[in-house]
């Protein structure tokens, strides 16, 4: 019997991932994510604890999904970066980790509910494993028109990348509003630093 086709939300979306060289102005859409807010060194482990229960309800809603002829690829992960009382005349990069605020994320289709969320965490606790799942929430965000590029290298470095960013948005006569937003398209596990992979991306008015 033929299975339904995996939805990827990356290629249904495929005009907001793109990874270009040279900064683009790219139109994103609202789209729903899983997502837990945090705070300090994302070499901690509050991070990676977030990290873990993020990717724990993906893949229970996913499978709950799938049962019910509605199956996707789990996402990768993403992030929104900010500081509390940092210098706004330095990139967050350059900045104490102990001001660095981050909200982690993955996207979910629009068939994804409040409900899924229940589900998933009830069923997590029952095989012992909802550590942390509480703190996973459904988010809705809208970043509407936005400066994107392609970072290669560690995340530290990324002030070079973001000086281009921030000239091409003058160049537009546009400005940098919101959340810095970093897709990550490499396992830091696995991928040497100077090979990492990041789309840089960020609101602008």
């Amino acid at each position: 019997m033929p299975t339904a086709s995996k939805l990827d939300l990356y290629k249904l979306h495929a005009a907001e991932y793109v990874k270009p060289k040279r900064p683009v102005l790219v139109a994103t859409r609202p789209a729903r994510y899983l997502a837990v807010d945090g705070s300090g060194d994302p070499n901690g482990p509050a991070f990676g604890a977030a990290v873990g229960a993020l990717y724990a309800m993906a893949w229970t809603i996913k499978m709950g999904k799938k049962r019910l002829g509605q199956d996707f690829k789990v996402a990768g992960l993403e992030g929104l970066w900010w500081t509390a009382g940092g210098d706004p005349s330095q990139w967050m990069i350059d900045q104490s980790k102990q001001s660095w605020r981050w909200k982690i994320l993955i996207r979910m289709p629009d068939t994804v509910k409040a409900r899924c969320l229940v589900m998933a965490a009830e069923l997590l606790k029952e095989k012992g494993r909802d550590k942390g799942v509480k703190a996973v929430k459904l988010e809705r965000i809208a970043e509407g028109k936005c400066v994107q590029m392609l970072h290669v290298g560690p995340y530290a470095a990324e002030g070079p990348t973001m000086d281009a960013m921030l000239a091409y948005a003058k160049e537009q006569g546009v400005r940098f509003t919101g959340r810095h937003h970093e897709i990550y398209l490499s396992d830091p596990r696995r991928t040497k630093p100077e090979k990492l992979k990041t789309i840089l991306r960020h609101p602008v008015k």
